[in-house]
C-alpha cells in the first residue's frame, strides 16, 4: 500500500494546518497549536477525532506538585463504578510542545469504558516555555500525586498503569524509569503508543518514512529541538532507550507501519525483553503516526484501543 499523500484525501486537513508554517521552530510550534485548536473546533470534527465513550463520566481535577506547580487533570471514570477502581495515568502527544488532554477524549474514555478503570490525563507543561526536563518531571510528580491521593480520587493505587502516545509515550516510558529509580510509585504496566525513546541516534524507519503523513523526519527534528533546547539528549529521562531496563514495568508497545518512529518502538521492546521484562509489541500495518487521534479516518484505531484495554484489564486485575 502506498503512503497516503500529505496533500490529498483525509490528510489534507493536516497539510492545511502546516502550510505556510514559520521557519523559526518556536514560532512553528505556536502556529501549530493554533491550527490544531482550529481543526478540533471545526463542525463535525468529532466524526474524525471520535466521541466520548458512552457510560463514562469526565471531571476536572488538579495535581499539586512539591514546588507549588498546579497541573490540570482530566479524569475519565466508568459511570456507576463501585469502590476504588484501577487507575491509568495518561500523557497526551504533541511533540512535547502542543496538545492537551482533551485531544485524547476518545481514547481515554474508551479505555475507561472497556477496561473498567479510571484514566487520569495530565496537562503537563509544554516547551518551549518549559523545556526538558520539565515534561518528565511533571509527569512523574503527577503520577506520584495520583498515587498519594488515591482515596480522594476513588482509585486503587496498588493497581496503577501509565500510558501515552508519541511524545506522551516517551513521557510514560520515562516515568516508568523514574518510578523504579526513585522508589515508586509501583507501576503494573506501561502502554506506549508509537513512542519516541531515543533523542540522538537515527533509525531506519526515519529514512524510510521521512515524508510520511502526519509526522515527518523534519517534524521530529523541529519538535525535539524545541523540547530539548540545550538539554542532554542522552539523559534517560529524554531517551529511555539508554536507561537500564531491568525491573521496569511490563509493556504494551504499539507502532505504525508508516511512521518515522516505528523502529524506536521495536528497539525499546527488544531492550525490555533483553532485560527480562514482559513485552507485547504490535505493529499496525497500513497505519500512520497519530492513528489513535483520528479513529474516524483510521479503522486501526478501534483495534488498537481494544488491544490496549484488554492488556490493561489483565495487568490491573
Amino acid at each position: 500500500m502506498p503512503i497516503p499523500l500529505r496533500t490529498s484525501g483525509p490528510w489534507a486537513l493536516i497539510a492545511l494546518i502546516e502550510r505556510g508554517a514559520p521557519s523559526d521552530d518556536k514560532k512553528f510550534v505556536r502556529s501549530l497549536r493554533k491550527g490544531r485548536d482550529r481543526m478540533i473546533r471545526l463542525p463535525g470534527a468529532a466524526l474524525v477525532t471520535g466521541r466520548l465513550a458512552a457510560g463514562v463520566d469526565v471531571s476536572p481535577s488538579e495535581a499539586w506538585l512539591p514546588d507549588g506547580t498546579v497541573l490540570p487533570l482530566r479524569i475519565y471514570r466508568p459511570r456507576g463504578a463501585g469502590g476504588p477502581v484501577p487507575v491509568v495515568v495518561n500523557f497526551h502527544g504533541g511533540g512535547w510542545s502542543t496538545g492537551n488532554p482533551r485531544q485524547s477524549d476518545w481514547w481515554c474514555s474508551t479505555i475507561a469504558a472497556q477496561a473498567d478503570v479510571a484514566v487520569v490525563s495530565v496537562a503537563y507543561r509544554l516547551a518551549p516555555e518549559h523545556p526538558f526536563p520539565t515534561g518528565p518531571e511533571d509527569c512523574y510528580e503527577a503520577t506520584s500525586w495520583v498515587s498519594a491521593h488515591a482515596a480522594e480520587l476513588g482509585v486503587d493505587a496498588s493497581r496503577l498503569a501509565v500510558m501515552g502516545d508519541s511524545a506522551g509515550g516517551n513521557l510514560a516510558a520515562s516515568v516508568g524509569v523514574m518510578a523504579r529509580d526513585r522508589g515508586g510509585p509501583a507501576i503494573a504496566l506501561q502502554v506506549l503508543i508509537y513512542p519516541c525513546v531515543e533523542m540522538q541516534d537515527e533509525f531506519a524507519s526515519e529514512i524510510e518514512n521521512a515524508t510520511a503523513p502526519v509526522l515527518t523526519k523534519h517534524d521530529m527534528t523541529r519538535f525535539s529541538g524545541v523540547y530539548m533546547a540545550d538539554g542532554d539528549r542522552t539523559d534517560p529521562r529524554a531517551s529511555p532507550l539508554r536507561a537500564k531496563h531491568d525491573g521496569l514495568p511490563p509493556a504494551l508497545i504499539q507502532t505504525a507501519q508508516y511512521d518515522p518512529l516505528r523502529d524506536q518502538g521495536g528497539a525499546y521492546a527488544d531492550a525490555l525483553r533483553s532485560a527480562g521484562v514482559p513485552v507485547r509489541l504490535t505493529n499496525y500495518v497500513d497505519a500512520v503516526h497519530g492513528y489513535i487521534s483520528v479513529p474516524g479516518l483510521v479503522p486501526t484505531a478501534r483495534q488498537a484501543v481494544a488491544e490496549a484495554a484488554a492488556e490493561i484489564r489483565v495487568a490491573l486485575s
